[in-house]
């Protein structure tokens, strides 16, 4: 082939090669997905806790006199993580629709995948479930250990 044409690339490889240096572009931006998906699940549980310490911070009143008055620890964690639970409930009842919506826009990057994939969908929801859970329950115990007499007095 050479003394035919100088020109011509020639050489024997594994396809596999071949796909592989077609699949670069597409292996990068799927790890850049991975790693800013990763990044804002972080920040969505930073956010949540942060919120919730602040919502527990401001109700150290309230919670000195539940507990003053016999409320039960257990009671109040289950009411803290419940009430920032349903918050997160109603975040993700509006953010379906919205996700839906921009999976329009990157449909074409989805190989194998349509934007309304439920699967997808069920995971993410689960996901940011179990991290919005975890972000809760160190603001709601720290409410649970707090001093009835110590709140009481510092109104």
């Amino acid at each position: 082939m050479a003394a035919v044409d100088h020109n011509l690339e020639f050489g024997i490889r594994p396809v596999s090669e071949d796909i592989e240096r077609m699949l670069v572009r597409e292996k990068l931006l799927a790890k850049l997905s991975s790693f800013f998906g990763a990044l804002a699940a972080m920040l969505a549980g930073l956010g949540i806790s942060g919120v919730m310490a602040y919502a527990v911070a401001g109700r150290t009143h309230e919670i000195g006199i539940r507990i003053a008055i016999g409320a039960r620890r257990l009671s109040l964690l289950r009411a803290e993580m419940g009430s920032a639970l349903r918050l997160v409930a109603v975040g993700i009842a509006i953010g379906l629709p919205g996700a839906l919506g921009a999976g329009r826009l990157i449909e074409h990057q989805l190989f194998g995948l349509s934007a309304a994939e439920p699967a997808v969908m069920a995971v993410a929801a689960a996901l940011l479930s179990l991290i919005a859970t975890v972000a809760t329950f160190v603001p709601a115990r720290r409410a649970t250990k707090v001093d009835a007499v110590v709140a009481l007095r510092s109104e």
